[in-house]
């Protein structure tokens, strides 16, 4: 007789999309992963991605125990002695050397998981040190930065309300492959042919013909670099043909004339020196985007992770703001989660702090990844001696991989946190492995702050987890409560927490957010409970106008123009006049569907088809250096060198080359996976650890000058 097989209804914690699934089970075995679709915000949509649970969750290369390096490779300990030497060794670093001898690396993998979340930040209190990193630094710290400036708070990040707006326009960002980054928008797709149908537009700017702007109304080349001038002169057009209109805000906000005043000195002509996009374009594009009946820019990662992605990110909520489209249905607005982080995390503060070696600023108690491997290299007090990573791989992920690479093998003492023993890993002393994704319970608390529908989900665990796992919180709260030497009521707190777990924790957040029942054992608004009732989620309705009672300054206004970004406008100033020096192309990441993080390159089933860790370039320069399609070409930066795979094509703009993020497996050391099958190249072995955005430090990982040249022909790139 057949086993009966079960459906259980959950969320991809893989990327930003957060869709729903049905996953049917049978006999303790996945028999298909589908879209759920009676998900009232995914609505059935599904990426290659999701099929990824499943595997990882049964790939052999997973770690399922704690390992400990020894002189010949790996040896399997027990949860105790591997708890018990990870406390020891932290605190000897410590004792010996100060707190913040010992670092902390947080991965993008944490925001997929709740109670990494909830239980990291009481072990990074516990430890003490200011020497704190993780992807933000490396993706979107320049949102982060603004948001907190401008109007009060780190997660006060405005959403593009796509499912309203008339006319979307879109910079270095490619939503039809990552269904949103900074805007949780599944089956992008689908709503892009909604404003299409009800006329809207789609304007895309990029150096690219990504999949986005395949399908856009226009698409516009820009270089890598340049789209802080493209903003200023769009800006400026407003300002200068009378079409700025701030609508319901006009009362609350500051410093209106300082913007005016600030990009005057932008002009459309003055701009296309330096985007190659033409004054009379930018000039329409102004004119639409201030005229429809509603409207939102968007930038993405390609304006993030520039030398001027702070001001980028500035620019674009000035843009939204004064045609009238910040907190305005079809506009940029805020979401109001059920579980109000807002109201539950810190502001976010800019530069209290500065890094010991270059003295680039800390943001809410982070320094900018770019500087981790020199403050491991770099003798002196406060020299970082310890590191502990958790879900992450910032050898492939965060510039200059190879020093970093070297940095590590120099630690006196490494613990990762860590499913894989992969390119950074390989360098801990311990491995503490949590459980899989469809072994613990799931609630969305970053995601839903981006998406562009408030909506909840909770997902029970799809299996039982073995009797010797450990969940991710678990694993930190054991390492918090070993290292706490805290106060009585601090370690109280923390059992108390222990306790309850995450899923308490989540009662306790929905009961107190906006929709909750209070404390009331039986109110009537939501709980964990009524999301238990819901496998497929809550839809709890469309973004609404939330200010200025949202806002979080000082004053209570929007602040337009915080002096940070006044002070780099004169860095851009200086831009304007100096020309391209010299023969070196331009480079650009790129993003794939069946990618997202380095770890899901171990997925076969996403690795099917044609090789993707390919440089693309443009006919042209194909021509002029003698590179045909898929031969092996030498890239080289100030830091290092890759050999690349060709890929030619006009979809990239002349001068500019593109590397997706991620890859690079063969690395010496790293034990064979099947990754190893299709390794590719790191990009981050060619971008710079020592260019930053000043302004908030976050890396620079698009705009990259490199310089190119045929394997074995000897030829050199021409300008």
């Amino acid at each position: 007789m057949t086993d009966p097989s079960t459906i259980h209804f959950r969320a991809c914690n893989l990327c930003e999309a957060i869709c729903g699934l049905a996953i049917e089970v049978r006999g303790g075995e996945i028999v298909s992963i589908r879209g759920d679709r009676d998900d009232p915000f995914s609505r059935g949509h599904i990426c290659p991605k999701a099929v990824a649970l499943q595997d990882i969750h049964n790939d052999p290369d997973r770690l399922r125990r704690p390992v400990r390096r020894n002189g010949s490779g790996w040896e399997a300990v027990s949860w105790d002695d591997a708890f018990d030497e990870v406390a020891a060794r932290i605190r000897e670093v410590q004792h010996e050397h100060g707190r913040d001898a010992v670092a902390v690396y947080l991965g993008n993998p944490n925001v997929h998981n709740w109670g990494s979340l909830l239980f990291g930040p009481p072990l990074l209190r516990c430890l003490k040190t200011v020497n704190r990193y993780s992807a933000t630094s490396v993706d979107q710290l320049p949102h982060h930065v603004a948001a907190a400036l401008m109007f009060g708070h780190k997660l006060l990040l405005p959403v593009p309300d796509i499912d309203r707006t008339f006319h979307m326009l879109v910079l270095g960002a490619n939503p039809m492959v990552s269904n949103g980054s900074m805007m949780t928008a599944p089956g992008f797709r689908k709503r892009l042919e909604a404003l299409q149908r009800r006329g809207g537009r789609l304007v895309v700017v990029d150096p690219r013909r990504t999949e986005t702007a395949l399908i856009a109304d226009a698409h516009h080349f820009i270089r890598p670099g340049s789209d802080a001038f493209l903003l200023m002169a769009l800006l400026h057009s407003i300002f200068d043909e009378g079409l700025e209109d701030l609508g319901g805000l006009a009362d609350h906000v500051d410093s209106l004339d300082v913007v005016r005043s600030v990009v005057r000195e932008f002009t459309p002509e003055a701009a296309a020196q330096k985007t190659g996009i033409g004054a009379d374009t930018v000039r329409e594009m102004a004119r639409r985007f201030a005229t429809a009946p509603s409207a939102v820019c968007y930038g993405r990662m390609g304006v993030s992770t520039q030398e001027f992605g702070g001001l980028c990110q500035w620019l674009v909520n000035l843009l939204n703001i004064v045609t009238g489209n910040l907190d305005r249905p079809g506009g940029a607005m805020f979401t109001r989660p059920a579980v109000d982080l807002v109201a539950n995390t810190g502001r976010g503060s800019l530069g209290r702090r500065r890094s010991r070696v270059r003295g680039l600023p800390e943001f809410g108690g982070e320094m900018p990844v770019a500087t981790l491997a020199e403050e491991i290299l770099t003798p002196g007090e406060r020299r970082v001696r310890g590191l502990v990573t958790v879900a992450g791989n910032p050898v492939l992920s965060t510039p200059n991989g190879v020093q970093l690479e070297t940095a590590l093998a120099r630690l006196d003492f490494m613990v990762a946190v860590d499913i894989y023993l992969n390119e950074t890993t390989r360098h801990a002393n311990l491995i503490l492995p949590p459980t899989s994704a469809l072994e613990h319970d799931h609630y969305d608390l970053v995601f839903n702050v981006l998406a562009v529908r408030n909506v909840a989900r909770y997902s029970p665990p799809v299996f039982d987890p073995p009797a010797d796992a450990r969940h991710d919180w678990q694993i930190l709260d054991e390492l918090r409560r070993r290292l706490d030497d805290g106060s009585y009521s601090a370690r109280c707190k923390q059992w108390i927490n222990a306790r309850l777990g995450p899923r308490r924790l989540l009662d306790l957040g929905l009961r107190t957010g906006p929709y909750g029942s209070g404390l009331r054992p039986f109110g009537r608004g939501l709980d964990v409970s009524k999301l238990e009732a819901a496998p497929h989620g809550i839809d709890l309705g469309a973004l609404e106008p939330c200010l200025p009672d949202r806002l979080k300054t000082t004053s209570r206004r929007i602040e337009l123009a915080p002096g940070p970004y006044l002070d780099d406008v004169r860095r851009l100033c200086d831009q304007l006049d100096r020309e391209r020096e010299d023969d070196r192309y331009l480079l650009i990441g790129r993003r794939h569907l069946r990618s997202n993080n380095s770890w899901m390159h171990n997925v076969p089933r996403l690795m099917r088809g044609k090789e993707r860790c390919t440089l693309l370039l443009h006919p042209d320069d194909a021509r002029r250096l003698g590179i045909g399609t898929g031969d092996q070409v030498v890239v080289t930066g100030r830091v290092g060198r890759i050999i690349a795979r060709s890929e030619i094509s006009d979809e990239i703009m002349p001068g500019v080359v593109s590397l997706p993020h991620g890859w690079g497996h063969d690395r010496p050391g790293t034990p064979p996976r099947r990754s190893a099958d299709n390794p590719g190249v790191s990009a981050n072995d060619l971008t710079d650890e020592l260019v930053v955005d000043p302004t908030c430090g976050n890396a620079v990982l698009n705009g990259v000058p490199v310089r190119l040249e045929r394997l074995n022909t000897g030829r050199q790139a021409e300008d």
